[in-house]
């Protein structure tokens, strides 16, 4: 544990804040400009990786694991997340034949 502890410690902060930002922005671009609901469920896994990732890293620096606790409760939320979501994807494709997010406006009353 302590090599790992190390190894993270070996980078600066400043590394992973900017690598964080990044995957964060190309998760928010897939949400915002993406139609493919199972594009637009990967966006938002990816927003949650990058978080995960700058939590790990803050609490490595800092010496403290309630930074991982709180990455552990996130992948169980996204593990939840991703089995309800697909199972709305899969209940929409079969009744509109797409995935576009689109055609949820033909399931309005």
């Amino acid at each position: 544990m302590e090599n790992i502890t190390q190894a993270i410690q070996g980078i600066p902060l400043n590394h992973y804040i900017l690598l964080s930002s990044i995957i964060f922005a190309i998760g928010v671009m897939g949400v915002l400009i993406r139609r493919n609901a199972i594009v637009i469920f990967m966006s938002v896994e990816l927003m949650l990786n990058a978080v995960n990732l700058l939590l790990t890293a803050f609490s490595a620096y800092r010496g403290d694991a309630a930074g991982q606790v709180f990455v552990f409760f996130i992948m169980a939320l996204a593990a939840a997340e991703v089995a309800v979501g697909l199972a709305i994807i899969v209940m929409v494709y079969r009744n509109t034949n797409s995935a576009d997010i689109n055609v949820l406006n033909k399931l309005k009353w």
